[in-house]
């Protein structure tokens, strides 16, 4: 097996798929980030997201997802704007601007795994975006892609972090990548001081049950903590404080895959508008948007809750 060969066109595969990043590690039981999860999971920082305490042998094992599992493989998709809301709108999140990025990835990772089989052979592989059990931006580490920030997103040195993560685990082997060694944060603290409902924690932890963009998409309660009143600065669906205010951004450049790009709806509905859309509109409008994860009536209540009313 020419393991030299099969790296090289693997990463160039990668790029025809569209994606903007490749790396590749060994595959390995990943005994520190389970004692991390362990602990943050006690914790209880995750709230309400219970299923995030399903599966845990899986989280760290990827042998477990897939037999005789050898490399893990992970690719990094850009998803920066080149354009940005109105202003005065209610606040969404730059990752939901366009259309849902599970589908818009599947449909990279199929094409990837297709041409692989096609080129190398008969492998066995399956494909992960953020919906099933994988320590996603921990992989990204391993595979040399970049470094975990304070604000617990994975940080690429030339392009910020306006990325999603993808990981392919296979069986087949690979030449791998030195896992990324270097924490080029320092002594900066933009994103912790700059979360207004202080999510960020030391060493980075983030306590996702403080998190904005937690209480706007992942509570499905009919009603927001009305101890957060008045913390969430406009936004209406995620949230990217502390991502806007990191100094590594300032590398970012807007992403070249179509189906991200910007709904005009997202870009310039004024609060009158989103307050008078219906029902109807909204399913027809956002039926391909990450939008719909917190519905009709998710998005009525954070705008309600924003609003103070």
């Amino acid at each position: 097996m020419n393991t030299a060969k099969h790296t090289s066109l693997v990463k160039q595969l990668a790029a025809q798929s569209g994606f903007d990043y490749c790396g590749i590690a060994r595959a390995e039981v990943l005994g520190d980030d389970a004692k991390r999860l362990e602990a943050w999971l006690a914790k209880g920082m995750h709230g309400s997201m219970k299923y995030m305490e399903n599966y845990f042998d899986l989280r760290t094992d990827p042998e477990k997802l897939v037999p005789g599992a050898k490399s893990v493989i992970t690719l990094l998709l850009n998803y920066f704007p080149a354009l940005t809301q109105n202003g005065h709108s209610p606040k969404i999140s730059k990752y939901a601007y366009g259309n849902d990025y599970h589908e818009v990835i599947r449909g990279k990772l199929n094409k990837l795994i297709e041409w692989m089989k096609l080129d190398i052979g008969d492998i066995h592989g399956r494909g992960f975006v953020d919906s099933a059990p994988v320590l996603e931006r921990a992989w990204a580490v391993k595979s040399g892609l970049g470094w975990v920030g304070k604000n617990g997103n994975l940080i690429n040195k030339n392009s910020g972090s306006f990325f999603f993560i993808a990981t392919l685990i296979t069986d087949i082997e690979f030449d791998y990548d030195d896992p990324y060694a270097k924490d080029y944060c320092g002594t900066c603290r933009k994103c912790i001081d700059a979360c207004p409902t202080n999510a960020l924690l030391d060493n980075k932890i983030v306590d996702g049950s403080k998190c904005i963009s937690y209480f706007t998409i992942e509570l499905k309660d009919a009603l927001l903590p009305e101890s957060m009143k008045g913390k969430f600065s406009n936004w209406m669906f995620g949230c990217d404080i502390c991502q806007d205010v990191c100094p590594w951004n300032r590398f970012s450049s807007p992403t070249n895959t179509m189906e991200l790009a910007p709904l005009p709806e997202v870009l310039n509905f004024t609060t009158n508008q989103w307050e008078e859309i219906t029902e109807e509109s909204f399913k027809k409008i956002f039926r391909n948007s990450p939008l719909k994860r917190t519905k009709y009536n998710g998005v009525k209540r954070n705008l309600r809750f924003i609003r103070n009313l």
